[in-house]
């Protein structure tokens, strides 16, 4: 069957919870694109953003570096972008950084000259732009190529997620859902609290967190809106399943609707279906939250942001409830299912439930059962 011609699935999350779900739709016959936040202020990303004030571009890295895994694509370059900084002294990560922009690495050194050449021009690129006293511990090379090629290539960053994608022979698709760079998003707890910044927003507090989120900001810029990404769009207007989750609801799934022409994209697609996957576990932003009000939390903002008469998912898929009391696995509870069937009815969603999670990894999701069933809920004509 031609590439064309198969099945396309937009799988909207950020990084590690979607992960097996990623890698097992990469073995059945389907196109898939993701689509990742682009307002990651915590880690890696966090230095490079407020050093250059690009792009956050940690999670699109992650992300085609799940791609590579899926689609076993393991050469040196992939072996390059994946590796990470020494956490030792600075001096030491420095070193390490000039084996790679010097090209005298032994991963580097065996590439053929094209593509060896093509990683120390964007290697180059981002240490002329970063200057001489930045922090490369623990840095990921594969961060510090992706926005050397967003630099060097006017701060285009799908012309760069090209350029990464051709240098890794990675076949999926994956874009932020913005383009723009200065994207900033804050939560504010039920008691009226703000917590600016993605990366403080899933760690909040014990205190935060049993207070709870009442409601997240998306801005750009000086409180402008956030436009969308024109791939993305163009994504949504060809996907036969748009998927949300599994990820952190108010800071890898839920954003997303924010930003600007997104949710009135899906909306036109009436083929598509729209399925939400319920988390296994609650989180720091999800204490004492279940299934049922994150649908609803999301309904709203979907009416809100332009979804009209149409209803936000055609299916919910929800882990089964095993036990009538609540059990943890580490600090955090089993993830509720509330009012999900009577919720489902009004928003007009199948709920299916089922047993979605690993019996080897516990609070995780088996993604070869959910890859099974998203395929099983693929349009006719798809």
């Amino acid at each position: 069957m031609a590439e064309s011609r198969l099945p396309h699935i937009v799988l909207f999350s950020g990084g590690t919870a979607c992960r097996s779900t990623n890698l097992a739709l990469l073995s059945k016959p389907v196109r898939l694109t993701r689509i990742v936040p682009a307002w990651d202020s915590g880690g890696s990303s966090k230095v490079i953003r407020e050093s250059l004030g690009v792009l956050a571009v940690g999670d699109i890295r992650q992300a085609l570096m799940t791609m590579a895994h899926g689609e076993g694509r393991a050469g040196d370059v992939v072996k390059v972008c994946n590796a990470r900084m020494t956490s030792g002294t600075e001096e030491d990560a420095r070193t390490e950084f000039a084996l790679y922009a010097e090209g005298v690495h032994p991963l580097l050194e065996r590439m053929e000259p094209g593509l060896r050449g093509a990683i120390l021009n964007y290697l180059r690129t981002f240490r002329a732009a970063i200057g001489p006293d930045f922090d490369f511990r623990n840095g990921s090379i594969g961060n510090f190529i992706l926005t050397g090629a967003h630099l060097a290539h006017n701060s285009d960053i799908n012309t760069a997620i090209f350029v990464f994608r051709k240098l890794c022979d990675i076949e999926g698709h994956v874009w932020p859902s913005t383009a723009a760079d200065g994207v900033d998003l804050s939560a504010v707890l039920n008691d009226g609290t703000r917590v600016d910044g993605q990366h403080r927003v899933t760690a909040l507090d014990d205190v935060e967190s049993d207070v709870g989120i009442r409601e997240i900001v998306l801005s750009g810029k000086d409180g402008a809106g956030v436009p969308a990404n024109e791939a993305v769009i163009e994504s949504l207007e060809s996907a036969d399943a748009i998927v949300f989750g599994p990820g952190s609801f108010f800071t890898s799934v839920l954003p997303h609707f924010f930003v600007e022409d997104i949710v009135p994209a899906m909306a036109r697609n009436v083929h598509a279906r729209r399925i939400f996957i319920g988390n296994i576990l609650q989180c720091r932003e999800t204490r004492g939250m279940d299934v049922a009000r994150m649908l609803e939390a999301a309904a709203e903002v979907w009416r809100a942001r332009g979804g009209a008469d149409v209803r936000p998912f055609t299916h919910v898929l929800a882990n089964r409830q095993l036990l009538p009391f609540e059990k943890t696995v580490g600090p955090f509870a089993y993830l509720g299912n509330g009012a999900l069937e009577d919720v489902g009815t009004r928003l007009g969603a199948e709920v299916l439930i089922g047993e979605f999670e690993d019996p080897w990894q516990r609070g995780q999701h088996d993604g070869r059962t959910v890859a099974d069933v998203l395929s099983s809920l693929l349009p006719p004509s798809a």
